[in-house]
């Protein structure tokens, strides 16, 4: 009597080898993937800015720096630029900006400076309301690109209405008394937010405006009059 043939797909033996081999290699990649992206969103230094590395997650210290908003040619998204920016969209690290009267913020200065932010941001519960890189309320306006908003900017209107200089001023006057300057039918409530805890709000959304996020919020840019390659 001739052995009966058994078709290799209703053989246990092969599913279970094949799904072994599927876990094992699953696992790999998930290892490999881990790692990778620890790399690619572990926060620079000053020494990166120093070398004209372009991280993902930049150094505190891009507080020292203009930021903008430009067109990369190579990756064909808009990509956040550090202190200036060639006809490419990339990062040119060399144009300082004045952050609250100063443009020489040490790496200890900027990271307290930045960590008191999102501390702040964290205690007041911002995210209730607002949007920070994805996550969070929809209520209020997106906080990603915040720094990035042309209603901050020498041109737009928050300078005036606050009486303020400057771009980070502005910012900080509103957060201490978002009742004084309403700016959407929406209106922000008084959180009795410090000068000292505005000014680290500031500067952590500063820094979180300059995070690569791969063209997200899509569109950015496009925003009518927005002039990110000229952000005062």
């Amino acid at each position: 009597m001739s052995k009966r043939k058994v078709s290799v797909w209703t053989d246990n033996r092969f599913w279970q080898r094949s799904a072994a081999w599927v876990t094992g290699v699953a696992a790999v990649l998930l290892i490999w993937l881990t790692f990778d992206t620890m790399g690619q969103i572990r926060m620079g230094n000053q020494k990166d800015i120093n070398a004209h590395i372009d991280k993902r997650v930049p150094s505190p210290t891009v507080i020292n720096y203009k930021i903008g908003y430009k067109m990369n040619a190579k990756r064909g998204l808009e990509v956040p630029t550090i202190g200036g920016s060639d006809a490419n969209g990339n990062s040119l690290f060399t144009i300082k900006q004045k952050f609250f009267g100063r443009d020489n913020y040490t790496q200890k200065e900027a990271d307290a400076l930045v960590n008191l932010g999102k501390l702040a941001e964290q205690s007041k519960n911002c995210m209730d309301c607002h949007t920070l890189l994805g996550n969070g309320g929809y209520y209020a306006p997106d906080l990603t690109k915040a720094w990035l908003d042309p209603a901050w900017g020498k041109n737009g209107p928050m300078q005036a209405i606050t009486g303020t200089h400057s771009r980070a001023e502005a910012m900080a006057a509103f957060l201490q008394h978002p009742g004084r300057y309403p700016m959407h039918a929406r209106r922000m409530p008084n959180l009795h937010i410090t000068a000292r805890e505005a000014k680290g709000l500031v500067a952590f959304l500063k820094q979180m405006a300059t995070i690569d996020t791969n063209g997200f919020p899509r569109g950015f840019g496009k925003i009518k009059e927005a002039n990110y390659a000229e952000t005062k």
